[in-house]
């Protein structure tokens, strides 16, 4: 029983492995009888001498969300007033624990690349120097691959960035 189960599957995989007759006729269908017609109004119709002619008429809005818009925006307008912060980036050249160490990167980031500005903040119980407030990561990115030839270790790590 197993045995011509066996064969009977083995005969269906060949079957579905045949090559499939090959037909020279490239396929064709016309699909314009359900293509929709579009009627134009006579006074927007293209002028075949003058080309297109400006029609202008006043459109009344039939579906105005014009107060459901304003509201929405005034509500964002209100909460960005209130915003002091913005969620960002910031390339951290040096983390650790030895100030002279934090100093030393600072001093020799100004040097090599003196368009940008080394922070240094101390977080308890480590020194940080930061370089730049970016907005996305992609705006972050040249920076980075600058500062990675000079500083190894340097990441892109997320950080709050004041709104002035």
């Amino acid at each position: 029983m197993k045995r011509n189960l066996f064969i009977l599957l083995f005969l269906h995989i060949l079957w579905g492995c045949v090559a499939q007759k090959k037909t020279d006729t490239k396929y064709y269908e016309d699909l314009s009888a359900l293509r929709p017609t579009v009627m134009v109004p006579p006074d927007t119709a293209v002028n075949r001498n003058t080309g297109p002619q400006k029609v202008i008429t006043s459109i009344t809005p039939q579906f105005t969300v014009n107060e459901k818009v304003d509201a929405v925006l005034d509500s964002i307008d209100r909460y960005n007033l209130v915003r002091k912060f913005v969620d960002g980036f910031t390339i951290q050249i040096y983390s650790g624990q030895n100030r002279e160490e934090a100093m030393n990167t600072k001093k020799k980031m100004t040097e090599e690349v003196p368009e940008l500005t080394a922070v240094l903040q101390y977080q308890q119980p480590k020194f940080r120097v930061t370089v730049g407030k970016y907005y996305t990561k992609l705006e972050a990115h040249p920076d980075l691959v600058r500062l990675r030839r000079s500083f190894v270790a340097a990441i892109l790590v997320p950080e709050k960035i004041q709104i002035k």
